[in-house]
């Protein structure tokens, strides 16, 4: 079913909410020029927060933070939680808090929540909050201290939900990975993103 789209008169200012390399490499994907901002909220999750809302509250916070000072502009936020047995995995910040997230990971299945909101504050455009939640199921290979010990010295994920970068060595230590979107584990889904850059008119191929 075609997407129902606004229409475009000129390429809309484009502004990624994040200041993650991992998001900004992503979006560059696209070949559409676009802008960074650093959101500035609170990103503690609330008490008695499911997994999916913290993520999805979080992508909405960011974009509308931004959006409030880019009138005109498209906004794009997102967020990304994990989780094992339904309980938030952050990131580690340091080396032993990473080795004991992995510790308690491997063998084992971890889902990654990763939302993503689009804000559009140009009038009339029928789309100006889209929202949605990419579920990506990781499972980890049970490796030994010593192969944990050593990949986080190597790599040093430590900004990382999970203390894993798939995009880079830490694929090594995954078994398997299952979602709808390969882009989300990294931080944004791109195919998600790209129906919503489509229903608010963005044109990726001018001819």
């Amino acid at each position: 079913m075609p997407f129902a789209t606004a229409p475009v008169t000129d390429f809309p200012r484009l502004i990624l909410a994040s200041s993650s390399t991992y998001r900004k490499e992503l979006l560059s994907r696209l070949h559409l020029p676009f802008e960074t901002a650093v959101p500035a909220i609170d990103e503690t999750p609330l008490a008695g927060e499911a997994p999916e809302q913290t993520a999805l509250r979080l992508a909405k916070e960011k974009a509308l933070a931004v959006a409030s000072h880019a009138p005109g502009a498209l906004v794009i936020g997102s967020d990304q939680v994990a989780t094992l047995d339904g309980e938030q995995i952050g990131k580690p910040g340091t080396h032993e808090k990473a080795l004991a997230q992995l510790q308690k990971m491997r063998g084992r299945k971890v889902v990654f929540h990763t939302a993503l909101c689009l804000r559009d504050t140009r009038s009339g455009t029928g789309q100006e909050v889209q929202a949605e939640n990419v579920q990506t199921f990781v499972t980890f290979r049970d490796l030994p201290d010593s192969e944990l010990d050593a990949y986080l010295r190597i790599e040093q994920p430590y900004d990382c939900a999970g203390s894993a970068k798939n995009e880079g060595l830490g694929i090594a230590i995954i078994e398997s990975i299952e979602s709808t979107d390969p882009t989300a584990l990294t931080g944004l889904p791109m195919i998600a993103l790209c129906s919503m850059l489509r229903r608010a008119g963005v044109p990726f191929f001018r001819t």
